[in-house]
C-alpha cells in the first residue's frame, strides 16, 4: 500500500470484534457512499484509516484492498485541503509511521522512506503538473517516467564502495535489517565503485522482485513436491526478504531494481558529481556501477502530456513484461528542482505514482466444489460472487488442499480478499474472520472420491488427498486433457470440452484412442464442420512428430515436469527402457531425487502403462530417442 501509518495510542492496538465490525461497516459505507464523507464525518474517516493502517502495517492482515484504502486516504486529503484549519497533527495525512513489528534487528534509514502520492487517471496527473509548475515557476517541466515495480521495497547502504547494510522499508523511518538476504540477490553488487564519483557513503533505494518465469518455475517445483504453491510474485518477494534461511532465499532467485539515490556523503575534497544533477543521470550512474536500475525502462519527456501518453502505452504492454508492475512513477527530473519543491510528511512533492487498474477485490465465498485431477489429487475449488479484478471477472478459484483451507481459515460465507497479478492465476489472499456474522459454515473435506466414490488416501508427508482408483473417470479424462494440451502433445482442436464430450459419448476411452478416433462419426455431430475435422486430423498426425521429451511430459507422470522430461528423454534410447531402471539409476540423473525417482519407477513398473506405450508406438508415435541413437551410431568400435 505504501502509505504512512500515524502514531496510534496503545488502546488502539487491540480492537475487539465489535469495534472491528463497526469500523469495517463504516469503511464500507464510506466506499459505497462517498457523499457521506464530510467535515462532520472527518474523525470517523480518520479512525477508519488508522484502523486499516494498523491492520496493514502492524498486523500484516489487511481487510480492504490497496485501491479501496487509497480512495479513503484521498477523500481525507481532499477534505483537509479544502479547509486546512481542520488538519490535526495526528491525521494520517501528516505523519510517517512509527510502529514496526520486529522479527529482525531494527535498522534506521538515513533519510525516511516516504510513500508516493497516488493517482489513477490523467486528471490527477494534470493536477500534479499544475502544482509542480506553480512550485518551480516553470511553464514546462522535464519528467522522468519509470515503472512502479510491484515487490518489496529495500534500502541498501554502501560505505567506501562496500555493501554494509540492507533493510526493508518497514514503517518508513526504520525497517528490518536483512543484509544477509540482500547479499543473495545477484542483481545487487557486493561492491560498487562509488568512489569514482567522489562518493563515500551512499544509501540507495530499490524494489525486490521475483520474475514471472522464476515464480512459475519455483511454484512448479513446490507442486511437484506436493507442497502448496505461493500466491503471487509480489507477496512472495516481500515475504522472502524475511525468510531466515539465506539458502532458501537464494533458491527463489530474487531480483532487484535500484531506482533512487536517497542519501550520500562526499569524500574529502570532492564535489557533487554531474551524474547527480538529474534523476535520469543518477539511474545511468547506478547502471554503470553494476546495479539493475530502470535505465532501459525509463523515459525522459517534456511536459505532462507526454507523461500521460507514455503511461498509457506502458499499461498496454504491462502483461508482456517479465516482472510485475502496478503502475508508473513520475519524477521531476532535475534534482535541484526536487530540492526546491520539497516534501510533505507523507510524500515528496516532486514525484507521484500513476496506478494501473486495480487487481485486488473482495468477494463472498459461496460454495466449494471438489475436483479430481489426472493424478487422483482432489482439489477444492472456491465458488465466489463474481468480482472484476484487473479486467477479468473472477468467480472460481482453486484453494489447493485441506491444509490451505485451514491455513487461510476459510469458511463458506466468508468475505475474502482476492488478488490477480498479471497472468498469474487468481488467489485468495486471506479470509476476514472479523466480518463473520455467525452464519458461515466450515468446509468439510470429503472422505470418498466425489466422482467414483472410492475411499481417499493421503500420504503422511503430503497435504493432498487422492483417489487411487486409476480407472476413475475423472482421472482418465484429465490424463487425456493433459496429453493433448499445448505444452504436451499440442493437439489443437481437442480442448477440455471436446475431450469430455467424446468421453461421455463413448467415442474416446483412453490416450491411444486419440489416434483411432472415429472422425467421420464426429463430423456428423452438431458443431463439427468439415474444416474443423480436417484441422483436428492434421493436428493428431502432427503430434506424432513431437520429440520424446514432449511425449514423456504428456504421459502425466507424477512430479515429472517439462525440465525433468528432457532429462529422462536424454537418458535412454527407447522409452520402455525405464522399466529396467533401478531407483539408484534414476536418482543418478540430474535433479531427480528420491520422490521423483519413486514416481517414475512406479509408472514404468505398471504393465498397463508399458502396454499403453507400445500401443502408441504401433500407432506411429516414436518412443526412441533419435539423438541418442545418432550419437551411438557414430561411436568408434
Amino acid at each position: 500500500m505504501g502509505l504512512a501509518i500515524i502514531f496510534i495510542a496503545q488502546f488502539l492496538f487491540m480492537y475487539s470484534n465489535t469495534q472491528t465490525s463497526q469500523l469495517q461497516k463504516q469503511t464500507t459505507n464510506f466506499l459505497q457512499h462517498p457523499e457521506t464523507i464530510t467535515e462532520t464525518a472527518l474523525e470517523a474517516l480518520r479512525q477508519c484509516l488508522r484502523f486499516h493502517e494498523h491492520r496493514y502495517y502492524i498486523l500484516n492482515d489487511p481487510l480492504i484492498s490497496d485501491f479501496e484504502y487509497d480512495q479513503l486516504f484521498k477523500a481525507l486529503e481532499k477534505i483537509e485541503a479544502s479547509n486546512p484549519a481542520i488538519i490535526t497533527a495526528d491525521s494520517p495525512t501528516q505523519r510517517v509511521a512509527k510502529s514496526l513489528t520486529k522479527e529482525f534487528p531494527a535498522a534506521q534509514h538515513l533519510v525516511p522512506m516516504l510513500s508516493l502520492d497516488n493517482s489513477y487517471n490523467a486528471d490527477d496527473l494534470l493536477n500534479f503538473d499544475r502544482k509542480a509548475r506553480e512550485l518551480t515557476g516553470l511553464d514546462t517541466i522535464e519528467y522522468c517516467v519509470e515503472p512502479k515495480f510491484d515487490g518489496g521495497s529495500i534500502s541498501v547502504i554502501f560505505e567506501n564502495d562496500l555493501l554494509v547494510r540492507g533493510a526493508t522499508r518497514g514503517d518508513g523511518e526504520s525497517g528490518d535489517e536483512i543484509t544477509t538476504n540482500i547479499k543473495q540477490i545477484k542483481t545487487i553488487p557486493l561492491s560498487a565503485k562509488f568512489s569514482d564519483y567522489g562518493l563515500q557513503q551512499v544509501e540507495v533505494r530499490g524494489e525486490v522482485l521475483i520474475s514471472k518465469n522464476n515464480f512459475a518455475r519455483y511454484n512448479q517445483q513446490l507442486t511437484e513436491q506436493g507442497q502448496t504453491p505461493l500466491a503471487n510474485p509480489r507477496n512472495s518477494a516481500a515475504g522472502t526478504l524475511r525468510v531466515k534461511d539465506p539458502v532458501e532465499v537464494q533458491k527463489r532467485h530474487l531480483e532487484a531494481f535500484v531506482y533512487h539515490v536517497s542519501y550520500y556523503t562526499l569524500a574529502a575534497g570532492k564535489t557533487t558529481p554531474k551524474e547527480l544533477t538529474t534523476h535520469a543521470d543518477a539511474l545511468e550512474m547506478l547502471w554503470q556501477l553494476g546495479f539493475r536500475s530502470p535505465q532501459k525502462e525509463k523515459t525522459v519527456v517534456q511536459g505532462i502530456a507526454a507523461v500521460i501518453d507514455y503511461c498509457n502505452a506502458f499499461e498496454i504492454k504491462r502483461d508482456d513484461l517479465p516482472y510485475e508492475i502496478d503502475g508508473m512513477v513520475i519524477k521531476v527530473n532535475n534534482l535541484a528542482l526536487q530540492e526546491k519543491m520539497g516534501m510533505t510528511s507523507h510524500h515528496p512533492r516532486w514525484a507521484i505514482a500513476y496506478k494501473f487498474k486495480a487487481r485486488q477485490g473482495t468477494s463472498k465465498l459461496l460454495n466449494v466444489e471438489f475436483q479430481v485431477g489426472r493424478t487422483g489429487a482432489v482439489t477444492p475449488v472456491a465458488k465466489l460472487e463474481p468480482v472484476p479484478i484487473g479486467g477479468v471477472t473472477v468467480s472460481s478459484i482453486s484453494i489447493h488442499n485441506e491444509e490451505y483451507i485451514k491455513e487461510k481459515d476459510l469458511q463458506i460465507g466468508d468475505t475474502v480478499l482476492i488478488e490477480r497479478a498479471g497472468d498469474v492465476i487468481p488467489q485468495i489472499v486471506k479470509s476476514m474472520p472479523d466480518l463473520r456474522t455467525g452464519k458461515e459454515k466450515p468446509i468439510v473435506f470429503p472422505t470418498h472420491c466425489p466422482v467414483c466414490n472410492s475411499q481417499l488416501f493421503k500420504e503422511a508427508e503430503e497435504a493432498v488427498w487422492r483417489c487411487i482408483n486409476i480407472e476413475c473417470p475423472a482421472q482418465v479424462v484429465e490424463r487425456i486433457i493433459h496429453f493433448v494440451s499445448k505444452d504436451a502433445m499440442d493437439i489443437r482442436g481437442f480442448g477440455d470440452a471436446n475431450v469430455r464430450k467424446f468421453y461421455e459419448l463413448n467415442l474416446l476411452h483412453d490416450i491411444p484412442g486419440i489416434y483411432t478416433l472415429d472422425l467421420d462419426a464426429i463430423g456428423k455431430m452438431e458443431g463439427f464442420g468439415k474444416k474443423s475435422i480436417d484441422n483436428l486430423k492434421v493436428a493428431i498426425e502432427n503430434s506424432k512428430q513431437q520429440p520424446l521429451n514432449r511425449l514423456i511430459y504428456a504421459l502425466g507422470i507424477r512430479f515429472v515436469g517439462e525440465t525433468t522430461a528432457k532429462t529422462l528423454a536424454n537418458a535412454v534410447t527407447h522409452l520402455a527402457d525405464f522399466k529396467n531402471f533401478t531407483l539408484e539409476q534414476l536418482q543418478a540423473l540430474e535433479d531427480i531425487g528420491p520422490k521423483v525417482a519413486g514416481s517414475i519407477q512406479h509408472f514404468f513398473s505398471n504393465p498397463a502403462n508399458i502396454e499403453m506405450l507400445y500401443a502408441l508406438e504401433q500407432l506411429g508415435l516414436p518412443l526412441q530417442n533419435q539423438k541418442k541413437q545418432l550419437v551411438t551410431a557414430h561411436l568408434p568400435n
